[in-house]
């Protein structure tokens, strides 16, 4: 690490600065419990709902987009709050520290079924209450925690390059968790028998190891960078307006926002499209091959942004997933083994979803502070998550309702599959294929067009430091 004094003027610059192994470990850690609990809620809350709770597939979505929503919202107040609190254990990991066991609990909740009523009507809605009401605090809890992380990348280091190299260790242990999460799905379905047992019992180990994985995180690290001036008075619109109207801000949005929504339409029905259209009992080793093949390209596509730049890196990866997309509306259904080709296809591309957008982002924070001489982390990241989780609130909402609407039978608890109308499985392989696809070709323009080059931010990063240098001399005098 380095630990180059602050009153020296060439600490910044004259060297790269380097993050310890230890540090970005730690580091790392702190979004598995992320990975875990969105690659479970994504990949199996919706058939969850619908194939063990016995909701139909209406209120289902309603009860994902409505978490979603709720997601949405409570993000900037927490970033705001994060970007003001002062604490011994930093503005950002004292929410982390705090919200871990609700985090934790309010994530196990999720699995359990409860009977309410023998009338089967007074059940199904009160049991849809009780998901409204898990997912409320559950997705407090996430964000409590999550977003108060995420907004800790650029007060660890200041580095072009170490900031790309702790995504990437970050987004390794967020797929690492979810490749483990859903390992542990494939080996309990083997063992398990009993659905609603098997959904308890992966949901309690899977908050557990949450839980310790945000204590790694929490223990192992230290904020280095932090204002130290007064947190801005300015109110929370104000803020938002401030940063919408950075425009490589809203290139960023863009992307992010065009990549999640092709991976959220993807992970919602693809376990619809697996058991309905493919006509396999489980969809947990597709996600594996997904999540696994991700894993190794986020390392592989890091390494070559060094080489090639963002942008390149960016459009290679998608041309393996757009592929990989068409594909899927194309698969015959007696093609299992092209099916799983498919899936690795599409973890090449999945891999830069998380990879880029995020490493961009924290470039704009610098703008941001460059314009206005503060560093606003908190209402980035929780502007540009509220926009995200907004739009795949509504987008898993269109997709249960695109299922409702052509007539897809829900087994209601049922363990028997039920076979399904032609315009369900129409409606299946649209969601998998074409829609995901558009989104990702808008993901594709909007990189080409998006102006923070690496030279570009170099010249932020030393007009920065200039100013904080001249700073630093008239204090002096």
């Amino acid at each position: 690490m380095n630990h180059s004094s602050p009153n020296d003027p060439t600490s910044d610059l004259s060297q790269p600065e380097k993050l310890s192994l230890s540090t970005k470990l730690a580091y790392g850690a702190g979004d598995m419990g992320a990975g875990i609990t969105t690659i479970l809620i994504s990949f199996t809350l919706l058939f969850f709902l619908t194939e063990v709770a016995g909701l139909d597939t209406g209120l289902a979505a309603t009860v994902l987009m409505f978490g979603k929503v709720w997601d949405a919202i409570n993000d900037p107040v927490i970033g705001m709050l994060s970007d003001r609190t002062r604490s011994r254990w930093g503005r950002r990991r004292s929410w982390m520290l705090f919200g871990s066991l609700p985090f934790g609990l309010s994530f196990f909740l999720y699995w359990l079924v409860p009977h309410f009523s023998a009338d089967p009507d007074v059940n199904k809605w009160a049991l849809f209450a009780y998901y409204i009401l898990v997912s409320i605090f559950f997705q407090t809890a996430y964000t409590a925690v999550n977003l108060p992380y995420t907004a800790l990348t650029p007060e660890l280091t200041h580095d072009y390059d170490e900031r790309t190299s702790l995504n990437s260790f970050r987004f390794a242990f967020s797929i690492g968790g979810s490749i483990l999460a859903l390992i542990l799905g494939v080996v309990l379905t083997q063992l398990i028998p009993d659905e609603s047992a098997r959904y308890v019992i992966l949901g309690g180990i899977c908050a557990l190891l949450s839980m310790l994985s945000l204590y790694w995180c929490i223990f192992g690290v230290q904020e280095r960078y932090q204002t130290p001036s007064e947190p801005t008075s300015l109110s929370l619109i104000s803020q938002f307006k401030i940063a919408l109207s950075n425009r490589p801000f809203q290139f960023v949005i863009g992307i992010y926002l065009f990549s999640w929504l092709a991976l959220q339409l993807t992970t919602a029905v693809i376990p619809y499209f697996v058991v309905s259209w493919m006509r396999r009992d489980s969809f947990f080793e597709v996600a594996l091959i997904v999540q696994i093949v991700a894993m190794i390209m986020l390392f592989v596509w890091s390494a070559l942004s060094k080489l090639w730049g963002r942008k390149a890196v960016y459009f290679i990866s998608m041309g393996f997933w757009i592929t990989a997309q068409v594909g899927l509306f194309f698969l015959p259904r007696d093609r299992t083994d092209f099916m799983f080709f498919l899936a690795a296809l599409a973890g090449v591309g999945v891999a830069t979803a998380y990879l880029i957008p995020w490493s961009m982002l924290t470039d704009v924070i610098d703008l941001d502070e460059l314009n206005t001489g503060q560093r606003r982390e908190g209402i980035f990241y929780s502007c540009m998550v509220f926009l995200q989780k907004l739009g795949l609130g509504l987008g898993i909402f269109f997709v249960g309702q695109t299922l409702n609407w052509s007539g897809f039978l829900a087994s209601e608890g049922s363990t028997t599959i039920r076979e399904q109308p032609e315009s369900a499985l129409f409606a299946i392989r649209m969601v998998i294929g074409p829609l995901p696809t558009l989104f990702l070709i808008g993901g594709l323009i909007l990189v080409y067009f998006y102006p923070l080059s690496r030279e570009v931010h170099a010249s932020i990063l030393l007009q920065l430091y200039e100013r904080k240098h001249q700073g630093s001399v008239k204090d002096a005098e």
